[in-house]
C-alpha cells in the first residue's frame, strides 16, 4: 500500500510505501487534549516507509499516559499535527495521524483504546475490539504484523 497526506495549509507533503504495522483510535484524556478531538487515531509504520516529500517540520514533546514523553512533529508552517514518536518505540517507528492522509477511508483501526476515557456521546465501531485501557498486541494482530512490530521495538531507542 502507498498512502500520501499532507498538513491543512499544504505545504507538507509525505508518501508511506507500507501498510501500517497496527492502527489504534485512542479515546484517552491526553490525546484529547493534544488533539483538541474526541480520540486520535494513529497507524504505526517503521520511519523506513516515511518520506517527507515537502515542507518543514517543527516537533513538540508532551506527555504520554506512562508519564514519558511523545514527540508530536507539525507543519512548521500551519501547526497540524502529522505524525508522532512514542517512547515504546522511539523514533524507528511514526504514528501517522490518519487525519492527514489524503485516503483517510482506506484506513480502519485494529483497535480502539483507553474508551474509559472517551466522551459518553463518541460512538464504537461494532467490528473494532475495545478495550478499556491498552491492549497486547499479540492478541489482535495477525502474525506477520506483530513480527514487524517486535522487530521494530527491538530496534528502538529512547526519545531523546
Amino acid at each position: 500500500m502507498v498512502m500520501e497526506g499532507g498538513c491543512a495549509c499544504g505545504e507538507v507533503r509525505y508518501r508511506v510505501d507500507a501498510d501500517p504495522i497496527f492502527v489504534n483510535n485512542c479515546h484517552c484524556s491526553l490525546c484529547q487534549r493534544q488533539s483538541g478531538a474526541a480520540s486520535a487515531v494513529n497507524a504505526f509504520v517503521e520511519v523506513d516507509h516515511l518520506h517527507l516529500l515537502s515542507g518543514q517540520l517543527s516537533e513538540h514533546v508532551v506527555p504520554t499516559g506512562s508519564g514519558k514523553s511523545q514527540v508530536i512533529v507539525r507543519c512548521a508552517n500551519c501547526g497540524t499535527a502529522v505524525w508522532s514518536f512514542y517512547p515504546r518505540l522511539g523514533r524507528t517507528g511514526a504514528a501517522i495521524r490518519v487525519g492527514t492522509l489524503d485516503d483517510r477511508a482506506a484506513i480502519r483501526p485494529d483497535a480502539a483504546i483507553f474508551v474509559a476515557d472517551r466522551s459518553d456521546w463518541t460512538a464504537l465501531p461494532a467490528d473494532v475490539p475495545v478495550f478499556e485501557a491498552s491492549y497486547k498486541p499479540a492478541d489482535v494482530l495477525p502474525p506477520d504484523r506483530l513480527a514487524r512490530l517486535m522487530a521494530l521495538a527491538a530496534r528502538a531507542e529512547p526519545l531523546a
